[in-house]
């Protein structure tokens, strides 16, 4: 089972609320409501992979919290750690939405078309990438920069839909 993730741009936490509520959850990429600009990255958690590439563009090493999130959906309150899990509980079945930090933005906006390449080919060194060549990530490198650039000039948040 992989990972499915989507990065989108939106004004705020609320139209996202929005759109996944008359989408009953699925990706605001998908289907004819298409509801977001953004793109398709399966399996790039913003976590570990999306802070990856943050970490080879800040041309710093990877470390937890480089990629600040804040939960959007569901709307309920994620379980705390007492008490018994519910296996019914939306945080234990997703989909999951997190807003990304306006840093993970703009350092992704920020990278010049013509160092995609070079970032690329730092970013393919992560190991949780395994073994992908920096050619195969260009693309996607150029898609969430430009992403991001459309959404610093909206002034815009960067989000991030993620399900099993």
């Amino acid at each position: 089972m992989g990972v499915l993730t989507d990065y989108f741009r939106a004004a705020d936490a609320a139209v996202v609320r929005r759109e996944l509520e008359a989408a009953d959850g699925g990706s605001p990429l998908l289907g004819p409501r298409r509801a977001f600009d953004g793109v398709e990255a399966k399996g790039l958690d913003p976590v570990v992979v999306l802070g990856q590439l943050v970490a080879a563009v800040r041309q710093v090493p990877w470390a937890v919290g480089l990629v600040g999130e804040t939960p959007v959906w569901p709307t309920t309150p994620p379980p705390g750690p007492e008490g018994p899990v519910d296996e019914d509980d939306p945080w234990m079945t997703g989909p999951w939405v997190f807003e990304l930090d306006t840093d993970t933005r703009d350092t992704l906006a920020a990278v010049p078309d013509a160092d995609v390449p070079a970032v690329a080919a730092r970013w393919a060194q992560a190991e949780e990438l395994h073994g992908a060549s920096a050619e195969s990530l260009c693309p996607v490198v150029g898609e969430l920069a430009g992403l991001a650039r459309r959404a610093r000039a909206a002034d815009e948040r960067l989000y991030c839909w993620t399900c099993l």
